[in-house]
């Protein structure tokens, strides 16, 4: 198996485990469970493929819905171990979306395409998932919060490519990269990161503090 394909079936499980989390918030039966890991596993790759115009990865590898029905089961039978579901789902997602924004990237060079359909390709495979399983379940959308989101699928696929570029092998690239992305959706998690918001003129610094562009002392 090849360092790509274990990004592959790492992010379709991890990203499927998210899904499941979110099920379990809602507290719904074990066929939502599998449809929601299903969907949040393997739908950023869906969209991807059918973007780039290639085979979609789970028709010819059905192996990948095997992982998110073992996904779906494994935190069935353990979600009520966790004491913070939500916590866990955002950095779960954030691992999730570190291997997806390698993987969309090299699958973008792989069927010869230049570098910056690959960097979309891998922000779509990246954040794609997350985002259908949020409007499905109801949760808070990953990509509404403040912290940093699709920036970090961005540092993760614009350094595999440029790691590549520089002819340095897959097998240290794709780690390299992927530490880059959750490293930029960690701190942003942890530190709150963010980049600067757009804000209408003219408003008091008590309604950016209300709104939350200021932080109060």
């Amino acid at each position: 198996m090849t360092m790509i394909q274990l990004f592959n079936y790492a992010g379709v499980f991890v990203f499927a485990a998210t899904g499941a989390l979110a099920a379990s918030r809602r507290q719904l039966d074990i066929i939502a469970f599998v449809f929601l890991a299903a969907v949040t596993g393997i739908g950023g790759g869906t969209l991807r493929d059918l973007i780039l115009g290639v085979p979609v990865f789970w028709v010819q590898d059905p192996g990948n819905l095997l992982v998110c029905t073992a996904a779906a089961f494994i935190v069935y039978f353990s979600a009520n171990l966790l004491e913070s579901r939500y916590r866990l789902l955002l950095w779960l997602d954030a691992l999730g979306l570190a291997a997806y924004s390698v993987l969309g990237a090299a699958k973008g060079l792989a069927v010869g395409f230049d570098s910056t359909i690959a960097v979309v390709t891998g922000i779509l495979t990246a954040t794609f998932g997350g985002i259908l399983r949020d409007i499905v379940s109801g949760e808070p959308s990953v990509l509404m919060r403040r912290e940093i989101y699709v920036t970090a699928a961005l540092a993760g696929s614009s350094a595999y490519i440029l790691l590549y570029k520089l002819s340095v092998a897959p097998e240290i690239a794709a780690p390299v990269a992927a530490l880059a992305a959750f490293s930029v959706r960690g701190g942003a998690l942890y530190f709150g990161w963010i980049l600067p918001n757009y804000h209408k003129p003219g408003r008091t610094d008590e309604e950016l503090k209300r709104d939350g562009y200021i932080r109060s002392e």
